[in-house]
């Protein structure tokens, strides 16, 4: 059963005859009896009487219902299609991380709704796990993440690397490793620190960093904004290890400090402490034009071009 079969049926039920199907349908009266017979063929029965007026048949009554449902969903998928093809996608959902939701995206969000006003636009904050995973599950079109390239993987997946930025330590202004200009890896083991929940892509590098310097990471407390990391190093015990981008407040803060991490002697490359920000989605998502617009404003825009000042790590 091809879907022309159904049109050329419901042609004939609505025009009473094989010919005036065939002028509807825009093909010769041949056709129209070659793809009724065809479907005959298939279903087993006379759909039509061949008398003056081409009559439905048992069969027919049965069919026309469905044919005609079969037909309209066809008909709606396919201008669904063509609204995305043309740009009028209803909605573009977006997951990113928060230090970006805070800072760096909300120009890019107010370009966009004045460049599509049409398409509703929904942002959520997420950590980087969970944000790929409903990226994935196709929950949202473009994820805004800490770079994993184990949840990256994939012919289908496209990541454009943003930005790299230090990691630096937040503390009391009043905390002991406060009086450090640059904070050695040796003093920052010993205090208990505030990290981010479980499914955050900085919990997971920060473990690593410390796994890497066989030291122990006394994570005491576990939070997911940075108002929260702000609230609870402000107390004057906690200290936390944050992305620069994520330290926007806490510098203009006076009951705060901001210190960037020494050079650590102790791994074997002497690798900087950064991390790496990326933007990801699919490639069937990359042809539809809001989703392109989105990709090429935050490609064009993030990190702004008048950036933070970035401490020199």
């Amino acid at each position: 059963m091809r879907l022309e079969q159904l049109q050329a049926f419901l042609a004939i039920a609505e025009t009473g005859s094989f010919q005036g199907a065939a002028r509807k349908c825009s093909v010769t009266q041949s056709t129209i009896s070659r793809q009724i017979q065809g479907l005959e063929a298939d279903l087993g029965l006379e759909l039509f009487h061949r008398t003056g007026q081409a009559k439905l048949t048992v069969a027919g009554e049965r069919l026309l219902p469905r044919a005609r449902k079969i037909c309209q969903e066809w008909q709606t998928a396919t201008q669904e299609i063509a609204d995305l093809v043309a740009g009028k996608q209803p909605e573009l959902c977006i997951a990113v991380i928060h230090s970006l939701c805070a800072y760096y995206l909300p120009p890019v969000l107010q370009q966009f709704c004045h460049d599509y006003p049409q398409v509703q636009l929904r942002v959520t904050s997420l950590g980087s796990d969970r944000a790929l995973k409903v990226l994935k599950d196709g929950l949202v079109d473009v994820a805004i993440v800490m770079n994993n390239r184990f949840l990256t993987a994939g012919k289908e997946i496209v990541v454009e690397v943003l930005y790299d930025e230090p990691i630096e330590v937040l503390t009391a202004a009043n905390h002991p490793l406060a009086q450090h200009e640059r904070i050695p890896w040796s003093e920052l083991i010993r205090y208990p620190q505030v990290v981010f929940k479980d499914g955050y892509g900085m919990q997971r590098l920060v473990q690593d960093r410390f796994e890497r310097l066989q030291a122990t990471l006394q994570a005491v407390l576990e939070v997911n904004t940075l108002d929260a990391f702000r609230g609870v190093v402000r107390q004057g015990e906690l200290v936390a290890l944050l992305p620069n981008s994520a330290l926007v407040e806490a510098r203009r803060d006076p009951t705060l400090a901001v210190r960037p991490l020494a050079s650590n002697c102790a791994l074997a490359d002497n690798s900087s402490f950064t991390r790496r920000v990326v933007m990801v989605t699919t490639q069937d998502r990359l042809q539809i034009p809001p989703i392109q617009h989105f990709w090429q404003l935050v490609r064009d825009n993030v990190p702004p071009k008048v950036t933070l000042e970035l401490s020199v790590c």
